[in-house]
């Protein structure tokens, strides 16, 4: 079964939807436990994601200091 892909955006969207119920006590206590669990796994999404990005501009910079003008 494949997880559809979520963008950056996305998650930090849906993050802040979270911790907005959080602070509102909009969660009933049943759901809490599944929405901390979603934040934490899209919180490591967005992290692997920035790192990622962080690590494809550190490689062009690189290629383009190396390159002859």
């Amino acid at each position: 079964m494949s997880k559809k892909s979520i963008s950056y955006t996305e998650a930090v969207k849906e993050i802040e939807l979270i911790l907005h119920q959080i602070e509102n006590e909009e969660l009933d206590v049943d759901d809490l436990s599944d929405k901390v669990k979603r934040a934490y796994y899209l919180l490591k999404l967005c992290k692997e994601k920035l790192h990622v990005t962080e690590k494809d501009i550190e490689n062009i910079m690189k290629d383009f200091d190396q390159e002859e003008l």
